[in-house]
């Protein structure tokens, strides 16, 4: 059996989606134009997906301005311009933050604040990414294994990138954004795709100052993914755990990480989880050696592993015998049929971000099916 092949969600936009999503985010611009502009990306970034032999393709999240941010058009209950968090291992090379949140792009991040009760709201968009997605699909004629993923903030994710100034505790507020985004979730499963949940608030707990850094420090990072991961058990309350996935990573940044958390410590708290299959970080420099650490564990027979095995943030393309070693050391653990093999993190996780062009990204996600076809069985 051939390994399967995905990536995390989101592909290098097209300059003028670009300019035309910042027009949104500010309030002006033409919202047919920005909807032609992204059923066009779509089409494209689909169409390439296919043509490079991936079998689990997305939408490369072209219609929303980022992989957490998008969030506060389909929750009532945000407002305002949350504060910004810092990242502990930045301050070592204040530079590179400056190089990549100090420009334009780090400016139309902008996450909201929760001011009220969570309710959702955004039915209609969510539709309106499905139906584009599947149109897509049918037009370059799509049917590879597992079809088409769509991805989506988890409740975690959202509660450490937006305060809380309502709810009166953080249980509180992680539990009505668990119920807020359910039906987000539902809405993707019920349209025939997987369902991926980005959860870099996990492994980001150990070394970002968060709004919510003292939850952190008072139930240790084991306890604060714990709870993560009970309002993602919550929120996927009768979605066949077969249909979602988690994605894991340290943040999508050029950065020493030296003040990253080891997988190992993350990684049996995520398991114990309802998402059936993992993704996480296993091709970067500070993160590729944890294979060793996931080799000494005991793998959930219901459970499959989506290490990333091409790097997004640089413009090397892996050669693909690299991808299948890397594959490899995964396969022995728990078999071919229960291994794909994705990406690092995205290419573009919020709009403007990435050093990865579209070539290249195309280029990687062709040696990722050319390294999949070359693993032994």
């Amino acid at each position: 059996m051939t390994v399967r092949t995905t990536h995390v969600g989101s592909l290098p936009r097209p300059d003028t989606l670009t300019r035309l999503m910042y027009l949104h985010q500010e309030g002006g611009g033409d919202a047919g134009e920005l909807e032609a502009a992204i059923t066009d990306a779509v089409h494209d970034v689909v169409a390439m997906q296919h043509g490079a032999g991936i079998d689990v393709v997305s939408d490369g999240e072209m219609g929303k301005p980022g992989f957490v941010n998008y969030v506060s058009e389909r929750l009532e209950g945000f407002g305002g311009q949350a504060g910004a968090w810092s990242i502990d291992d930045l301050e070592a090379a204040p530079e590179l933050a400056i190089a990549q949140y100090g420009g334009e792009a780090g400016a139309h991040i902008m996450p909201a604040n929760c001011e009220g009760p969570v309710r959702y709201v955004g039915a209609a968009a969510a539709r309106r990414d499905i139906d584009t997605l599947k149109l897509a699909l049918d037009k370059v004629g799509h049917v590879g294994p597992g079809g088409a993923f769509m991805p989506a903030a988890s409740p975690g994710c959202i509660a450490t990138c937006s305060p809380n100034l309502h709810y009166p505790d953080y249980d509180s507020y992680l539990d009505a954004l668990a119920d807020a985004m359910a039906e987000e979730y539902r809405a993707i499963v019920d349209a025939g795709l997987v369902l991926q949940l980005d959860c870099p608030d996990i492994p980001m707990a150990g070394h970002t100052q968060f709004w919510c850094r003292d939850e952190v420090e008072k139930r240790g990072l084991v306890g604060f993914a714990e709870r993560h991961m009970a309002a993602i058990d919550r929120a996927l309350e009768g979605i066949d755990p077969s249909r979602v996935r988690l994605h894991l990573c340290w943040g999508n940044y050029e950065g020493p990480h030296h003040r990253d958390a080891p997988l190992a410590e993350l990684l049996p708290p995520v398991l114990a989880g309802r998402p059936q299959t993992i993704s996480f970080e296993a091709a970067n420099p500070r993160h590729e050696h944890e294979w060793a650490d996931v080799a000494e564990m005991t793998i959930p027979e219901d459970k499959v592993l989506l290490p990333g095995v091409v790097d997004t943030l640089n413009n090397i393309v892996e050669h693909p015998r690299l991808i299948a070693q890397r594959l490899e050391r995964y396969t022995r653990l728990v078999g071919t049929d229960r291994v794909m093999a994705g990406t690092d993190c995205g290419f573009g996780t919020f709009v403007g971000f990435g050093r990865v062009g579209p070539t290249v990204a195309e280029m990687k996600l062709r040696a990722i099916t050319e390294g999949a076809a070359l693993v032994r069985g």
